[in-house]
C-alpha cells in the first residue's frame, strides 16, 4: 500500500479539477488545481503532424478562459475522464488521466493540505 492513505480523494480532486477546468472551461477549478510553476508540454495527434505544445499556467487559465467563452471547444458531454494514482507519498504523486483529446501524466506536489499539479507530460492518441 503507498503511504497517501487519506490524501487519495484530495490527489483525485485535484486530478477532476484539471480535468473539468479544461473540459468545461472553468478557470476557478484550473487556478485551483494547477501551481503557479506549471510546466505543460504535449504532442498532438500525428495526423496533425505531432506538434509539440507547451503550457504555462497563465496559458492553461487563458486555454481554459477560451472554452467557456467558445462552448464548441467544451469536451462532449460524456467525455472520457480516468484517474489513476500511480504513485503516491506524502508530498509528491503520479497520477495517469485518460481523456478524450489523449494521455496526460501529472505530477503533483502536496503545499500544506492542498494537492496541486506541478508538471504534465501528454500525448493525443489518433
Amino acid at each position: 500500500m503507498n503511504s497517501y492513505g487519506q490524501d487519495k480523494s484530495k490527489i483525485e480532486r485535484a486530478a477532476l479539477d484539471y480535468i473539468e477546468g479544461f473540459y468545461k472551461g472553468d478557470t476557478t477549478k484550473i487556478k485551483r488545481s494547477i501551481h503557479p510553476d506549471l510546466s505543460k508540454l504535449g504532442y498532438g495527434s500525428k495526423s496533425r503532424g505531432a506538434k509539440e505544445h507547451v503550457m504555462t499556467y497563465s496559458k492553461a487559465i487563458g486555454f481554459a478562459r477560451d472554452v467557456a467563452e467558445n462552448p464548441q471547444w467544451a469536451a462532449p458531454k460524456n467525455a472520457i475522464k480516468t484517474i489513476e494514482i500511480l504513485d503516491a507519498q506524502d508530498k509528491i504523486a503520479c497520477v495517469k488521466l485518460t481523456l478524450y483529446w489523449g494521455i496526460d501524466y501529472l505530477l503533483m506536489v502536496k503545499y500544506g493540505d492542498t494537492w496541486m499539479i506541478s508538471k504534465v507530460l501528454w500525448q493525443s492518441l489518433d
